[in-house]
């Protein structure tokens, strides 16, 4: 088995083995919009079969190991929601990366993306340690909550049209549940900015009519019901991006510095 069974022992592991487990979008629909809690919401994102090229994928890459990590027994599966169960601050990514959340079984852990932004919400205030290195390892977010677009870690970092459609009601599911705390939104890269506006619509949040172009820093109001909620846009954590200079720490904690004024 190339990935870690659910309800085995893994730390934070949101499923049990009778976790009921999606295998196509129709399904997928079905337990995203059944779900009552960020519990059973989380559980069930975190054992889903239905995108046959992913599975494939992250499970391939459970198998092979990168050389660093032989020894390490990879998670494998997708990647649930993580963070406060009543956050100011959602930041929304693009996907797990093969050898950091497919391996460690947190999303944005156990790769440089990752170092980058705990780094950035420790600073701020928002996560108790400035790393985080795996599951278990006592981090935590602290009025904040992360999400991804993709759950499942894709090739080449990729995901396909389809594949995102398919995830999309994980996603607007998660939206909706933190509605009533939500008051930003920070969109990390231009794929979960593109992601987040039918996902947004889907949980019941109320857009403008046009859908600026994603850019660092840009902020554009939604609503959810009566209250104003911000959608902000950050550029990736990602070592392309990081390295180049194209995003400096400065400008990390710029952005959590501006989202924690709005909230």
């Amino acid at each position: 088995m190339n990935f870690v069974p659910p309800g085995t022992g893994w730390p934070d592991d949101p499923a049990a083995p009778d976790t009921p487990v999606a295998h196509d979008p129709a399904e997928v629909r079905m337990l995203a919009d059944g779900a009552a809690s960020l519990a059973e919401l989380t559980a069930r994102e975190s054992v889903c079969r239905a995108c046959p090229r992913l599975v494939e994928w992250r499970e391939e890459v459970a198998q092979v190991k990168r050389r660093a990590f032989a020894e390490e027994t990879y998670w494998g599966r997708p990647i649930a929601g993580w963070g406060a169960e009543k956050p100011k601050i959602l930041l929304v990514g693009l996907a797990p990366a093969a050898h950091g959340g497919n391996r460690t079984g947190r999303i944005f852990t156990g790769d440089r993306s990752g170092d980058w932004l705990f780094a950035a919400l420790h600073r701020a205030g928002l996560a108790v340690q400035e790393t985080s290195e795996r599951a278990g390892d006592g981090q935590r977010l602290v009025g904040a909550r992360m999400m991804a677009a993709v759950r499942c870690a894709p090739p080449a970092n990729k995901p396909t049209p389809a594949e995102r459609t398919c995830c999309r009601p994980w996603l607007a599911r998660e939206l909706a549940l933190v509605a009533p705390s939500a008051r930003v939104v920070v969109a990390l890269g231009g794929f979960a900015w593109e992601a987040l506006w039918p996902a947004l619509a889907e949980a019941g949040y109320t857009l403008p009519p046009s859908r600026p172009k994603f850019g660092h820093g840009v902020e554009t109001p939604v609503r959810y019901g009566e209250r104003p909620v911000t959608l902000m846009g950050c550029y990736h954590p990602s070592p392309q991006n990081t390295f180049t200079g194209r995003l400096t720490a400065q400008m990390l904690d710029d952005v959590f510095a501006r989202a924690i004024k709005i909230t």
